[in-house]
């Protein structure tokens, strides 16, 4: 994990947890379907018109979810895997999408 120094101490460089782009859509929507259910990720925001609803495809929604996922739990032992269809970066996401 990559650190910033900030006066005063050291903070974790920020980290999102992506869909993987080599995993098929089938699968994603699978562990989108896992991580909005039973992951207990909050998927309003990519319900129909919400603010995260565009760009509307699989791996777009599965990436919000599963970083809302991730967000909530990595400190309790939640993992950024989600059957190999997801990944960590140190690249803002959303910043793509622009």
């Amino acid at each position: 994990m990559s650190v910033m120094q900030i006066s005063g101490g050291e903070f974790p460089e920020p980290q999102w947890c992506i869909a993987d782009e080599q995993t098929p859509e089938g699968v994603l929507q699978q562990a989108l379907d896992w991580a909005c259910g039973p992951g207990g990720s909050d998927c309003a925001m990519i319900q129909p018109k919400e603010s995260c609803y565009l760009p509307n495809n699989v791996k777009s929604h599965a990436s919000y979810a599963f970083n809302i996922y991730w967000q909530k739990f990595k400190n309790k032992g939640g993992s950024c895997y989600f059957n190999g269809a997801a990944m960590v970066t140190d690249l803002n996401p959303s910043k793509s999408l622009k």
